[in-house]
């Protein structure tokens, strides 16, 4: 087995055993900001009766929001445990018929997807790509999969949430990790051991994210997903509707701007493909 094959068990090993629970209640408990404005954009650029390609299902929160617009989704992620989860989730709703396939496989290992998608999803799986070799992969076969003009949506996390949490919980740590810092500040990877809720992955930078798709996709939008809040998106949950829907507009105003991107935890990528002339 070689060392990526080695890394791709432990990530799956990782959402099937502990990391399951955590990813069962990130975004409705813990991240609902960024579950509300990646919504957004999904709502306001994924037509009705859209074909998607939902690489990285988690649990299925976004399929469930699209299947219940009437979109025809194909399910991909590398933990099984994770797809029988969506499954569950949108047969208990009745919308497990806009299901057309369930693939457990890495997101560099597309070929089971064979038909052509208005739209193609990278929710999670760049997290987990530690080289831009491996990175590329998924964004290429997005490209190729999907339908003249087709969109992609794909997600990073800011390295700098990295810092920002261990100047939190324990700042001690800056002078035992003096190595491992100049390593992440370099190449974006970390390990279990310095963040176990995520394990073995990559963290990025705006630009470094942005240049990932240029030679595949004409970008929609670059964005910062939760901007100024991402450290209180918990206090999003207490919100009057009409309170919570005047924050996601401010967000998501920010949240293309260089303030509103150097804060964020996540960043959002959308863009079109581009035509193959082009």
């Amino acid at each position: 087995m070689s060392d990526r094959d080695r890394i791709y068990e432990r990530v799956a090993r990782h959402y099937n055993d502990t990391g399951f629970e955590f990813e069962s209640a990130r975004l409705s408990q813990h991240f609902p900001i960024e579950f509300a404005i990646t919504s957004r954009y999904l709502n306001r650029w994924i037509s009705d009766n859209a074909t998607v390609a939902d690489i990285g299902v988690g649990v299925g929160h976004y399929a469930e929001l699209l299947a219940s617009r009437g979109c025809c989704i194909y399910l991909v992620d590398i933990s099984q445990r994770l797809l029988d989860a969506t499954y569950t989730r949108l047969k208990a709703i009745g919308l497990h018929e806009r299901i057309l396939g369930m693939h457990c496989t890495s997101a560099t290992q597309l070929d089971c997807l064979n038909v052509e998608f208005d739209a193609v999803l990278l929710l999670g799986p760049l997290y987990h790509l530690c080289s831009i070799e491996e990175r590329q992969q998924p964004v290429k076969a997005a490209a190729k999969i999907l339908k003249p003009e087709g969109l992609l949506f794909a997600a990073g996390i800011n390295r700098l949430t990295y810092f920002r949490e261990l100047f939190r919980t324990a700042p001690e740590l800056v002078l035992t990790r003096k190595d491992f810092h100049q390593q992440l500040l370099q190449d974006g990877n970390i390990d279990p051991t310095h963040a176990p809720p995520l394990g073995y992955g990559h963290l990025t930078t705006s630009e470094e994210f942005h240049q990932l798709f240029k030679s595949d996709f004409q970008t929609v939008t670059l964005t910062g997903v939760e901007s100024f809040a991402s450290p209180w998106q918990n206090s999003f949950n207490n919100l009057a509707p009409a309170a919570a829907e005047a924050w996601l507009d401010l967000i998501e105003t920010t949240g293309t701007t260089a303030e509103g991107l150097g804060m964020t935890d996540h960043f959002l990528y959308v863009g079109r493909k581009k035509a193959e002339n082009s």
